[in-house]
């Protein structure tokens, strides 16, 4: 099956065009079916290789050549390998899953054939992404699903709002793309190639925390902050929640934010070259994943609560990363796939039944109208939370205990991080589904579960929520810890560099029951103050305490990065328009039209028709050359 390894990309690609050539013209049923086999079948391809492959090496796959500049070769090729290989079936399993439920979702939208268009070549770009065998074809797929993020935040343009979140998710992302594109000039200069093949065997020959590796990995760093939405570049996540509600299940759950991630892994030789870099990945992620899950306590929006959230938990795996527990950040990586799309869809199966409202003030008491995403939402917030068994609670107890071997203060705020996640996710589940309905006697009268294309996606995922953990049971547990040995050949050139997790079983056991006891404490306190109390968040104008307040309104970053950025840029370019540009470049050049103007209105009367006048001005001109050269002699 290898040998169709290029269907892969190719099909959503051809769905993307059909789709988008007859989003006009074909049945909605036809463009649904149409979108979701180009990725359904993608899906069976990379189950397939996954189920067959059995290489200690990568497979290149060449497609043709590509680029040649003197030495330098850049094929056009796909790279094959068990780290490839599991993002393919992350991407086409949980994309087809999204796409089913679009089918349901978007049903009644007037853009459904350009929606769905759109899914297909984001799709398309993402595959790219992690298939390639090199980094410029990375960086194409980066460059793609950056494009096509933009495309499907701001599908519904017509709202300003939204618009404003999709150029806003544009700009950030491009700052970071900034930082991928010079380190692969440097990587260029370094390596001589951009192939992977070629570059990581010749790592062996590089002086660790060197300045030109140390350089590059913290330009690949700055490339991830803005793709993974680390800080300072997290502000468009939020924002993008503008998109429909299946957009922020694959944006923000198992495709582009997780990019930074993957680029980090496929590139792990490099960062552990470069223990400085690991030192800032560590702490900008530990510091996103704290400062993201304070914010979440206090959102109302239900869609704000699950962004925020998916800042903090991409924080814990660049906290991972920095630490080097690589196979524990990707691990987290699809468990969090599972259950963050799972949390995304089941808000959207909220919000339809709520007639688009997202407010938790406005809902309530949904469990007995919506019982299939009640339920199912639930396993979801159980996951996040990192109870046992359910799969969060093995990929983030991994992370942690590697942050614990590492340094045991960044440990002690993993831990408070993870104790504000149990606590702000049961916080919405108790908001939405609890207590008495808060909403208006409309939306009462419209509640509904949502039609079985949406549900059916959702007790999938449900069940991948459970059991996903199981891929990595540690060797405390009585598991071998599958992911850590089938991902083992990824790390060929940095396993001597990459520091083994050596707890003794006493203490992992000690970390998870510390975790857990805390999980469930935060649990009860939630319940007691939104269930037992029925606390309901204050209105926009109510006045709040000054934390509350802080965290509601997000720590005033927007507002920092106004004051700072925007503002200074808007004066700038206001004094580049009114003085440099009208006054100065205009003038110039609407002077020398006016003057050009005006002396051809003056000249124009020397022709005046009459004979007289030009043998007068003829003899005139004659006495003035005589003169002017007699003078000149």
């Amino acid at each position: 099956m290898i040998d169709l390894v290029w269907l892969i990309p190719l099909l959503p690609l051809v769905g993307f065009l059909i789709n988008g050539i007859g989003r006009n013209v074909l049945p909605k049923s036809v463009i649904a079916t149409i979108a979701s086999l180009a990725v359904i079948a993608p899906f069976a391809i990379s189950l397939s290789i996954f189920l067959s492959f059995n290489e200690a090496k990568p497979v290149i796959v060449t497609l043709f050549d590509w680029i040649k500049v003197g030495s330098l070769d850049i094929p056009f090729a796909f790279q094959i390998d068990q780290l490839s290989i599991l993002m393919l079936l992350i991407i086409t399993g949980i994309g087809s899953l999204i796409h089913i439920y679009s089918a349901g979702y978007m049903k009644h939208d007037e853009g459904f054939g350009k929606f769905f268009a759109y899914l297909n070549l984001f799709i398309f770009f993402m595959l790219l992404l992690v298939m390639g065998s090199n980094y410029i074809i990375m960086f194409i797929g980066w460059e793609g699903v950056g494009l096509c993020s933009y495309l499907l935040i701001g599908f519904w343009y017509k709202n300003s709002s939204y618009a404003d979140a999709a150029k806003k998710a544009f700009i950030m992302n491009r700052i970071g793309d900034l930082g991928f594109l010079i380190a692969v000039f440097l990587i260029i200069h370094a390596f001589g190639s951009v192939s992977f093949i070629d570059i990581f065997p010749k790592t062996l020959n590089i002086e660790s925390n060197g300045a030109l590796i140390t350089l590059i990995t913290i330009l690949l760093f700055i490339a991830a902050t803005g793709k993974s939405a680390q800080l300072p570049l997290f502000t468009w996540l939020p924002d993008a929640m503008a998109g429909p509600t299946p957009v922020s299940a694959l944006i923000h759950a198992a495709t582009m934010v997780t990019a930074g991630i993957y680029m980090i892994v496929r590139s792990n030789i490099l960062f552990a070259l470069a223990p400085l870099t690991m030192d800032i990945v560590a702490i900008i992620g530990l510091a996103t994943a704290i400062i993201a899950a304070i914010i979440a306590l206090t959102q109302t929006d239900i869609k704000k609560v699950l962004a925020y959230s998916t800042v903090s938990q991409l924080g814990y795996m660049f906290l991972g990363l920095g630490v080097g527990a690589f196979t524990g950040a990707f691990f987290h990586v699809i468990t969090h796939a599972f259950f963050k799309a799972l949390l995304f869809l089941g808000a959207g199966s909220v919000i339809h039944g709520m007639s688009n409202e997202q407010d938790m003030r406005r809902m309530g008491g949904l469990k007995k109208q919506l019982p299939v995403t009640f339920f199912t939402m639930l396993i979801g917030t159980i996951a996040i939370a990192g109870l046992p068994p359910f799969a969060g609670f093995f990929s983030k107890d991994e992370i942690l205990a590697h942050v614990y071997q590492h340094n045991k203060l960044m440990w002690v705020i993993g831990v408070i991080g993870a104790l504000f996640t149990a606590f702000y996710m049961f916080r919405m589940m108790f908001l939405t589904f609890w207590g008495s309905f808060r909403g208006t006697e409309e939306q009462r009268h419209h509640l509904h579960e949502s039609p079985v294309s949406m549900t059916l996606p959702l007790i999938v995922l449900a069940i991948l929520s459970v059991i996903g953990g199981f891929i990595g049971i540690p060797h405390a547990l009585g598991g071998h810890h599958w992911l850590n040995e089938y991902l083992s050949p990824i790390y060929a050139f940095s396993k001597d560099l990459i520091p083994v997790l050596s707890l003794d079983h006493a203490t992992e056991f000690m970390l998870m029951g510390i975790s857990v006891v805390g999980v469930i404490i935060a649990i009860i306190y939630a319940y007691t103050r939104y269930v037992g109390s029925k606390h309901v968040p204050a209105e926009d104008n109510e006045e709040r305490s000054a934390l509350v307040k802080l965290s509601y309104n997000k720590f005033y970053v927007d507002e920092i990065y106004a004051f700072l950025v925007q503002k200074p840029l808007d004066l700038l370019s206001g004094f580049f328009y009114k003085i440099v540009d009208k006054s100065g470049i205009d003038a110039i050049v609407n002077g020398l039209g006016k003057g050009s103007l005006e002396a051809g209105k003056t000249l124009r009367l020397l022709q005046s028709g009459n004979v007289g006048f030009y043998i007068f001005a003829m003899v005139i001109s004659i006495i003035a050359v005589l003169v002017y050269s007699f003078i000149h002699i």
